[in-house]
């Protein structure tokens, strides 16, 4: 039976779900941030091996974000894996992407680790994020009318946090789910012309598709503060985007978790309040 998991990443989209759903279900979620101030929550820092040892004490499983401010994820994560194993924590939960495969670069490493090196893993491996068009697109849906991309007419299965945080609770609490990855995605493919045009039905504004060229929006990423290398790992995902690399969906959601996946009509509806009023930034 697993009583306490450690939720790395526990205040970000997917995290701070997972901590919720794992309270709602009568598990203790063990929240490892920076700057530890809650009595559910401990201090971690990835490149702090000697916070390990305490966020691990009597963890059952781990749900496993990779940190957001580097690419090196094997290098920074692997002290914490080789630890957690070698105690015998039952389960581990890393949060992918739909677009990386193992043994690919960032998570697919620490994909290709945890298969070689864990008695029992899954890899979350999600498309992208609803949350993204109350983010991170907010600011030029609000003040341009625009969602900028380099996608063309590619299509994408955008799913919801709240159903990624589901599967990842089921992966974590269930004694028998099995190993391996899980590609999950939302009900329907869309191209971001189509996510636009629901956008301003729900926002009762026009909001477009602003197409840029890779080059274009990697100098975007950049001028944001990203790592010009990053920036341009980020916009050559929408180019394979344009060329179908994401235009699929699967049933894991609704298998897994009994219930179907949020459309992003239903998502949007839900966030109607983001679109009101300007933004600055």
């Amino acid at each position: 039976m697993v009583d306490r998991v450690l939720v790395t990443g526990g205040t970000g989209k997917t995290g701070a779900l997972v901590a919720q759903q794992l309270t709602a279900r009568g598990v203790e979620p063990r929240i490892a941030t920076r700057n530890a101030t809650m009595p559910e929550q401990v201090r971690f820092e990835w490149g702090d091996v000697a916070s390990h040892r305490t966020a691990l004490e009597g963890v059952d499983a781990i749900y496993l974000v990779a940190p957001t401010d580097r690419t090196d994820h094997l290098t920074v994560m692997r002290p914490l894996l080789e630890q957690a194993v070698a105690q015998g924590v039952a389960q581990l939960v890393l949060l992918s992407a739909s677009s990386i495969d193992e043994g690919g670069p960032m998570m697919g490493e620490v994909h290709g680790w945890l298969n070689a090196n864990a008695p029992r893993w899954t890899i979350l491996r999600p498309s992208w994020f609803m949350q993204n068009f109350v983010t991170q697109h907010l600011p030029s849906i609000i003040n341009e009318g625009c969602i900028y991309s380099a996608t063309k007419h590619g299509r994408i299965p955008f799913i919801d946090a709240a159903d990624i945080a589901a599967v990842a609770v089921e992966a974590l609490v269930d004694p028998v789910f099995g190993s391996g990855e899980r590609i999950l995605t939302g009900p329907e493919a869309l191209s971001y012309d189509e996510v636009a045009d629901r956008i301003t039905a729900v926002a009762q504004r026009p909001v477009h598709h602003c197409r840029l060229s890779v080059e274009q929006l990697a100098r975007r990423y950049a001028g944001f503060g990203i790592p010009e290398g990053y920036a341009d790992t980020l916009a050559r995902m929408d180019d394979a985007i344009s060329y179908g690399s994401e235009d699929r969906t699967t049933t894991e959601v609704e298998q897994i978790t009994g219930r179907m996946p949020t459309k992003l009509t239903a998502f949007l509806a839900a966030h109607r309040e983001a679109y009101q009023g300007r933004q600055s930034g």
